[in-house]
């Protein structure tokens, strides 16, 4: 009895030692993950296990996003997960994604995982036009994007029609234009074929540096209502809050740089912002729920802080990030070089090998044409010399019945003719066997001519078969001969390749980092100086589709951008100056 109550109690205990676990699904922009969490496990919990997982360690940048409603919720960190207003059916899902964006992606994104995800949603967030992006800066955005995917631009690879399945512009974009799939191709290539040499990461960097400076990144916007009921659209990004009409989300009408301002408090649904400049007026606004007041707070504290902490000396764990990153993109850029090197000479093996075969086919044919000279040669001189053969016989044949026929003659001159007619006869028979006779000789010299002639024929072609075997001789000694040095070192059905150990060190000396340096700095040059000739190349781009953009399909977006461009405005020259009394009008 007792050991059954003992046995009863223990199991009883291990029951509640058990923790109560839920699955949650995290859906990040390249994959999904499946994790079981523990009931009491906070938002923290959660986010530092899918931050391991993918391997990020950036991690301020990014927060796990979910639904309710209609309206969009992150995760929050010091919250138990249970205790969100989160759906209960399991999987519980969540979306792993960039919840604040830097001011400056190439001096902020240290890490390629931090990179790649941003390029992945931000190039999502152009295609599905959240984020407004002109014509001319879709198409090169989308050569980079290819240049990410594909690697560099091989004409033998990538033949026309290689993009036909992929989504690269917005559908704005190519409806706004009177041009074919292949007319879009045949641009998106052109400046494909540019940006050979760029690594992935590299390709991803240089599009994420051209779409941060584009009016509507990293902005999220809400709508609210001022003080007199007129609504109005609250953008909240990296540099400050901005204040916009609702038809047009690209110029704000007036801005609070995050350093200009003191104070940002709610009260139920409305919003305070107190500039840091006392002369300036208080700005109030009104928005339709609680949720999204707090959501607008918390996305205001992490952009200021992140503001703030862009403009202090580096923290020790990102000062050792960024060494170690720039250590990989050193040993990175000589590896590419490595390769580089081993690429040119294996091309160079392989054009000597391909020259030797190539040489070694043409003195092929060349041997084969011999041989078949040599052997036309043979029968022209076996046929002549059986002409010449019949060509004496019959001569010889001739030359019998040319003397029969003068036989004949002596003959028929001895016989004496008594009568006048046997002697006419005689005389004319002679006469005939006389010309009979002259033919006959007249044949027989013309054949000992033809005779002559045909052992004249005889040894030209004797002569002509032995100068075709000498050739054949020559090009077959030529065949095992080396034509140059480098070839010695090849042989014709593989080229070895052949390096000095000391020419493949890559130890990180200081003479190979200062020449590192040296070669990051013409790069830095080199691009500086090409960036001078984007906006160029933009321009002509621009320039020449313009002829074929139909007018009527402009949306308000692309007639307010196209303003903005004429007056020289972009995103960084919206932010209203003060007036001269030094008070900043906010009365909107």
């Amino acid at each position: 009895m007792a050991s059954a109550i003992a046995s009863k109690m223990s199991f009883s205990s291990l029951k509640r030692k058990q923790p109560k676990t839920f699955n949650v699904r995290i859906v990040t922009m390249d994959a999904e993950m499946e994790f079981s969490c523990e009931v009491k496990w906070k938002g923290k919990d959660l986010f530092d296990l899918v931050c391991r997982a993918v391997g990020l360690r950036e991690t301020w940048f990014f927060g796990l996003q979910y639904r309710i409603k209609d309206t969009v919720a992150w995760l929050k960190m010091d919250k138990k997960v249970l205790d969100h207003d989160v759906p209960r059916e399991e999987p519980i899902t969540f979306h792993f994604l960039a919840k604040f964006y830097p001011e400056n992606v190439e001096d902020e994104l240290v890490q390629e995982i931090t990179q790649h995800l941003f390029f992945l949603q931000v190039k999502k967030q152009i295609l599905d036009e959240e984020i407004f992006c002109p014509p001319e800066a879709s198409v090169l955005l989308a050569s980079y994007a290819v240049q990410a995917k594909y690697g560099d631009y091989d004409p033998a690879v990538h033949t026309r029609g290689f993009l036909a399945q992929e989504e690269l512009l917005p559908k704005r974009v190519i409806n706004l234009y009177q041009m074919t799939p292949e007319m879009w191709e045949e641009r998106i290539t052109a400046w494909y074929a540019e940006h050979r040499g760029r690594t992935r990461d590299e390709a991803e960097m240089e599009y994420l540096k051209i779409a941060q400076d584009l009016e509507m990144y990293g902005v999220s916007y809400f709508a609210i209502k001022n003080k007199k009921g007129t609504e109005l659209l609250l953008g909240v990004d990296a540099l400050g809050l901005h204040i916009y009409n609702p038809d047009n989300r690209l110029t704000p009408k007036v801005s609070f740089p995050w350093n200009e301002i003191r104070n940002i408090s709610y009260s139920d649904k409305e919003f305070t912002i107190k500039p840091l400049d006392k002369k300036t007026d208080v700005f109030k606004f009104n928005s339709s729920k609680l949720r999204v007041n707090k959501l607008i707070l918390q996305l205001c504290i992490g952009n200021h802080d992140l503001f703030m902490r862009r403009r202090k000396v580096d923290s020790l764990e990102i000062q050792q990030m960024k060494a170690q990153a720039r250590e990989e993109k050193a040993r990175k850029q000589m590896e590419r070089q490595r390769l580089s090197r081993e690429k040119q000479l294996r091309e160079e093996a392989e054009r000597a090998r391909d020259e030797l075969e190539r040489r070694l086919l043409q003195l092929q044919e060349e041997a084969q044409m011999a041989n078949e000279a040599l052997m036309r040669s043979e029968e022209t001189a076996d046929l002549l010399a059986e002409k010449a053969q019949i060509t004496e016989e019959e001569a010889k044949l001739l030359a019998h019945k040319a003397a029969e026929a003068e036989q004949e003659l002596q003959r028929i001159k001895a016989t004496a003719m008594r009568t006048e007619e046997e002697k006419r006869l005689m005389e004319q028979k002679v006469l005939e066997t006389e010309m009979l006779a002259l033919k006959m000789a007249e044949e027989s010299e013309r054949r000992a001519k033809e005779a002559d002639q045909l052992r004249q024929d005889l040894l030209d072609a004797r002569e002509a078969e032995q100068r075709a075997k000498q050739r054949l001789l020559d090009i077959s000694k030529s065949t095992y001969m080396p034509t140059s040095p480098s070839v010695n070192s090849l042989p014709l059905d593989v080229p070895s390749f052949g390096f000095n150990s000391d020419s493949l060190s890559f130890d990180f000396k200081d003479t190979d980092m200062k020449r590192l340096s040296m070669e990051i700095e013409k790069e830095k040059v080199e691009y500086m100086e090409k960036s001078k000739h984007l906006q160029e190349q933009l321009n002509e781009l621009k320039t020449e589709i313009e002829a074929l953009k139909l007018k009527e399909r402009e949306t308000p977006l692309d007639i307010m951008h196209n303003e903005n461009m004429e007056r020289g405005n972009n995103k960084y020259s919206t932010i209203k100056k003060p007036e001269p009394d030094g008070r900043r009008p906010v009365c909107i």
